[in-house]
């Protein structure tokens, strides 16, 4: 596509060859989430664990051609989990690294919050994780009941509650816990907070797909959360509050829409490789598909150049790349199998495994039904166009 320069073109070819090293690991991960540790040495994982990190923090970017690659791009992060989903998303969900968090970090953290936050992973690989879904509230910020409070007499603050659908958390070292402060919506606010404490339990629970984010239910009891790692303390109470986390996952959509965009199409190859005979209306079928995820990437790659741009209309457009992409990735899936006969989940464990991650995305960052809210506010308030 012309939105792609030399750069990103180069990036797009490297994580290709990175992802095919990930192609024999994706069932061996489904069973055992924890054998990512035994690949940290893959070149996708020194990719992630350093990306997005600013350049300010980043002594030692990843550097290909010549070229450094910071990850702070949004149309290069759309770029490389493409890629990499189309081959296995449930690894690159498992990788070390800031990932979600770091981005929430870039936006709100003040400096010395983000050397401390970047500091620690460039020291050591780390996980993160990024904390706002609760029990029977789901991802409604406005209704948050996890509280963030100050002890009676001084000293750090205490966080307690539940969040439920955490990636990574039983993994991780540091992460970004969305609370309440005090009622209405400047009450909310994000802090880093860190697993070792006393209070903090992660667990993880079986899922149908995307196995190796090994998602768990977090309980906070009394965590002890220093006042300095409150994320925006230098933002008035509008920017670092529900405003900062709306701009956050606004700049994260694309690169979940990049995630379903990259299931479709390693389902739509895998088709492509494995029946090489084909009626005509199968072929129609098959030529249909391709057109419709080429389709969808234009519109999943336009989100994440909008992210680059600061383009005002992103969060509309965000959400019709993320809806779309989901809806993309469960209808190519599905009409992918059928290629493949009545035993095509059990015959073929990999297109299976592509079908329930397809899924699994759909509740990552707002179901589409939150989406398309978005995308007729952008459409009313004239962010974006028809076109």
């Amino acid at each position: 596509m012309t939105l792609l320069d030399e750069r990103l073109r180069t990036l797009q070819h490297t994580a290709r060859e990175w992802a095919e090293q990930l192609r024999p690991l994706a069932l061996a991960l489904e069973e055992d989430p924890d054998r990512v540790r035994d690949h940290l040495d893959l070149p996708l994982f020194s990719y992630l664990s350093r990306t997005p990190v600013p350049r300010a923090y980043q002594p030692d970017p990843i550097t290909v051609d010549g070229r450094a690659y910071y990850g702070t791009g949004g149309l290069e992060r759309v770029v490389f989990c493409e890629e990499i989903a189309a081959v296995d998303a449930g690894m690159l969900l498992a990788a070390p690294g800031p990932s979600l968090s770091g981005v929430l970090v870039s936006l709100l953290g003040d400096e010395e919050q983000q050397s401390w936050f970047y500091g620690r992973l460039m020291e050591r690989t780390s996980w993160t994780f990024l904390a706002l879904t609760e029990p029977e509230r789901g991802s409604d910020a406005a209704s948050l009941t996890t509280t963030l409070t100050p002890r009676e007499k001084g000293g750090p603050l205490l966080l307690n509650g539940a969040k439920r659908f955490i990636g990574n958390a039983a993994r991780s070292d540091v992460g970004v816990v969305f609370a309440r402060t005090r009622p209405g919506p400047l009450g909310v606010v994000a802090a880093l907070v860190e697993t070792g404490g006393p209070g903090f339990a992660a667990v993880p629970f079986e899922t149908v797909g995307l196995r190796g984010n090994q998602i768990c239910e977090v309980r906070l009891t009394d965590v002890e959360v220093p006042a300095e790692r409150v994320l925006g303390r230098h933002l008035s109470p509008t920017r670092r509050g529900l405003m900062g986390a709306v701009q956050g996952f606004n700049r994260l959509r694309p690169g979940v829409a990049a995630l379903a965009l990259g299931i479709a199409r390693g389902a739509y190859e895998y088709v492509v490789a494995h029946r090489r005979t084909l009626r005509a209306d199968e072929a129609a079928g098959l030529e249909r598909m391709a057109l419709r995820i080429e389709g969808v990437r234009r519109l999943v790659y336009r989100a994440g150049a909008a992210v680059d741009r600061d383009d005002p209309g992103l969060g509309a457009l965000a959400s019709a790349a993320k809806a779309r992409a989901a809806e993309l990735a469960e209808e190519v899936t599905l009409e992918a199998l059928e290629y493949f006969g009545p035993g095509a989940r059990l015959e073929h464990p990999l297109l299976d495994k592509f079908a329930r991650d397809a899924r699994g995305v759909e509740f990552m960052e707002g179901t589409r039904n939150i989406q398309r809210l978005n995308v007729f506010q952008g459409l009313s308030q004239g962010k974006i166009d028809r076109g």
